[in-house]
């Protein structure tokens, strides 16, 4: 992937925990490196191919110092949020924020902190058996998309399920989504449970009725196994709701466990339940 890079912008602003550094000011010096596809730019020459890293130094200065923060941890995560969210062709940012004047009692040049943030894509799976269940999905998928930093990018069509696990329950219906999001995978976990608790979910029989469901399947390309999180989905290759719906929005997203895409593990499952 391609960079484009500011080295060193230093500006003074009003940064610190301590108040005489809220009144004096000092200088801080940042440095942006963004990744993104310079490719069509540098054949066509056209500045809309690209990102014009002189927009991105004053939004940087304007956003440094309109507001007081207490820590240049706080300034990094403002700045790369900002770039990440404004300008659409930057898929990934470091940013480093040096503070040389840092009031320490030792010879030194600088301290600072450097983070990289990005666009996460992950895979959502959505269902519900109560209630106005076409609603319910819709809602919920609206909730999503208005989530900070997060944008639905891809949903499939709503299907009609047969309960799975626990079957003494009426039909569910089922989608599934792919989202844009700068959240965690734990952050994007609560947000979600968040949504399910404020639409009436309450969990009283496991695989029971539910007026929404929302499960993450895949985050980026990674394997997680938390205490409350486990990415892939433990239940993917066993789950034709899942598959379904997943396949029609992403047939060539290959599970990171299985080493398969999603179309042929949806052919695999097929194949099985035929016997």
């Amino acid at each position: 992937m391609d960079k484009i890079i500011i080295e060193n912008l230093e500006i003074i602003a009003e940064h610190g925990v301590f108040k005489e550094e809220k009144f004096l000011g000092q200088k801080f010096i940042i440095s942006i490196e963004m990744l993104t596809d310079t490719r069509e730019a540098g054949k066509t020459e056209n500045l809309e191919a690209s990102t014009h890293y002189g927009f991105v130094a004053d939004d940087i200065e304007k956003l440094f110092t309109s507001k007081s923060f207490d820590l240049i941890e706080t300034c990094a995560e403002k700045i790369a949020e900002m770039i990440l969210t404004k300008y659409h062709l930057i898929s990934e940012v470091k940013v480093t924020v040096k503070k040389p004047w840092a009031p320490i009692r030792k010879h030194f040049d600088f301290v600072a902190v450097e983070i990289t943030r990005k666009w996460h894509t992950a895979y959502l799976s959505l269902g519900s058996n109560m209630g106005d269940k076409k609603k319910n999905l819709l809602d919920a998928i609206e909730k999503i998309d208005n989530l900070e930093n997060t944008k639905v990018t891809s949903k499939s069509t709503i299907l009609e399920t047969e309960p799975f696990g626990y079957t003494e329950q009426d039909w569910f219906l089922n989608a599934c989504i792919e989202i844009k999001t700068l959240f965690t995978p734990q952050e994007l976990l609560e947000k979600l449970l968040s949504i399910e608790l404020y639409m009436g979910r309450e969990r009283i029989i496991k695989w029971g009725p539910r007026i929404i469901d929302l499960d993450i399947l895949f985050f980026d390309n990674e394997i997680i196994q938390d205490k409350n999180l486990c990415v892939p989905h433990p239940w993917i290759c066993e789950r034709m709701f899942v598959l379904e719906p997943l396949c029609e929005i992403a047939p060539n997203l290959v599970h990171p466990l299985e080493r398969k895409p999603i179309s042929t593990l949806k052919r695999m499952l097929e194949r099985e339940l035929e016997k």
